[in-house]
């Protein structure tokens, strides 16, 4: 195959800019230093199926419902700790909140913040 000489120069100078491009985005994605909140904690799945006392997949029903918020990493399931409060206080009745909030010692994270 021959290529003259103004095909390639046509060739790499699209080769360049795409290239700068993706060096763009990398620099972006290197720059973000702060993903999380640096008080929030995350749980996987065991973690969090063993401190609701619940099966996986009743996490499960929760996450395609829409009622837990998660992020996924690699195909493993994460959660926020804040959105766990959240679902916790929304979805339990007053004393399995307070019992999960003193197991948990919410009190003194809420107040760290």
């Amino acid at each position: 195959m021959y290529i003259d000489n103004e095909n390639f120069d046509k060739w790499m100078e699209r080769l360049s800019k795409k290239l700068s491009e993706i060096g763009q985005d990398l620099k972006s994605l290197i720059n973000t230093d702060n993903v999380l909140d640096p008080n929030d904690k995350i749980l996987d799945n065991q973690d969090l199926a063993f401190l609701l006392k619940v099966s996986f997949r009743t996490l499960q029903r929760y996450r395609a419902s829409g009622k837990l918020p998660y992020f996924t990493i690699s195909h493993k399931i994460y959660y926020r700790a804040s959105d766990i409060r959240a679902f916790v206080q929304e979805n339990a009745d007053c004393t399995t909140y307070e019992r999960f909030k003193k197991e948990n010692q919410l009190d003194k994270q809420i107040e760290a913040k």
